[in-house]
């Protein structure tokens, strides 16, 4: 026990430095894109699945749970169609290496339409396109600790490219799980640290401009511009979840979550899921965002169904999300997963 208390201390004290260090930056964070979640259980059940996720499905919501996943080789895939005709691509694979722990990798990208470009000349475009490019690439490492305590690390490479201009940063997720809180089946609890990592600046071509020094006589000179940094969207997640078991075939997953970010207001966040035979599932997920009015919210609801079999020795999981979406189209997210 001591060691849980001492991991969750250490994981509060960076977090608390990480949050309020950056209390009056709140709005000014960039690199969004490591928020937007992938796998469609989770979102399904409201981005809440903090303690309940394991396995590969844990990658992205809690690091230290990747260790749980009941095969010694796991891989994922899923597709997300996001705001603004924004796509996101993730798949992640994880192995158990035995007494080491387990170790994981994971692709997100995401796909936008080209953009026109606009100059000071040309405010109505130039006739050219860009296409802005933005890709994360993630390494797991997560071990038991005990049959109750799991630890784990996420460290991602966040790469931004727009047109000539580009950047690039670490970011790092820390996760402590404590399955069967205070000796209860089914309780579990943990915190996690999302995104920690140093500022991002953009760098490149681009930032090179053509312009006079009234004050010396001389002609144009090429000056370069000096982008502004930008910090990474750190967050904090404390998590509680209770699965309850209904007769011999069926069983409840009730998650929730409290998030707090130097890029949002805080969350709130519960998720419910209905198991059948562990071959079954339907979700449903609610988000309160405090501080904004409920039309001002982007994503509140959602909802999703998912299927898991065993061909001969392998599992095939399928896992669907919607999200209703205010003002945008709405969102649906397929995932596909394997386990050996």
């Amino acid at each position: 026990m001591k060691i849980i208390n001492y991991l969750i201390f250490m994981v509060l004290l960076i977090a608390t430095q990480a949050l309020y260090a950056q209390a009056d930056r709140n709005g000014t964070a960039g690199a969004s894109e490591l928020l937007i979640p992938v796998g469609a259980r989770g979102v399904a059940m409201g981005n809440a699945t903090v303690t309940s996720a394991s396995g590969i499905d844990a990658m992205y919501w809690n690091p230290a749970n990747v260790a749980k996943g009941s095969n010694g080789l796991e891989m994922v895939a899923s597709h997300r169609t996001f705001i603004a005709d924004i796509g996101i691509t993730y798949g992640a694979v994880s192995v158990k290496t035995g007494s080491l722990g387990s170790f994981g990798f994971s692709l997100k990208s995401l796909s936008m339409d080209p953009i026109l470009k606009t100059t000071v000349i040309n405010p109505d475009g130039t006739g050219q396109t860009f296409k802005p490019q933005h890709i994360v690439v993630g390494a797991n490492w997560s071990k038991l600790l005990t049959d109750k305590i799991s630890v784990g690390l996420n460290v991602k490479y966040v790469s931004e490219t727009i047109d000539l201009v580009k950047a690039t940063g670490l970011a790092f997720d820390f996760g402590v799980n404590y399955s069967d809180l205070a000796d209860i089946d089914g309780l579990d609890f943990a915190v996690v640290l999302r995104n920690f990592g140093s500022d991002m600046v953009f760098d490149g071509s681009a930032l090179w401009t053509k312009a006079n020094n009234t004050d010396q006589r001389r002609g144009s000179q090429w000056y370069k511009i000096e982008a502004a940094k930008f910090a990474l969207p750190t967050a904090f997640d404390i998590a509680l979840g209770y699965e309850l078991g209904i007769g011999k075939t069926s069983k409840i997953d009730i998650a929730t979550v409290y998030t707090n970010s130097n890029f949002y207001a805080e969350e709130y966040k519960l998720g419910v899921e209905y198991g059948y035979d562990n071959l079954f599932f339907v979700r449903g997920g609610y988000v309160y965002t405090s501080g904004f009015e409920a039309n001002d919210v982007l994503m509140k609801l959602s909802f999703g169904a998912g299927i898991s079999y065993n061909f001969s020795g392998v599992n095939v999981v399928f896992d669907y999300a919607f999200v209703p979406a205010q003002y945008f189209t709405d969102t649906h997210l397929i995932s596909i997963g394997l386990g050996i």
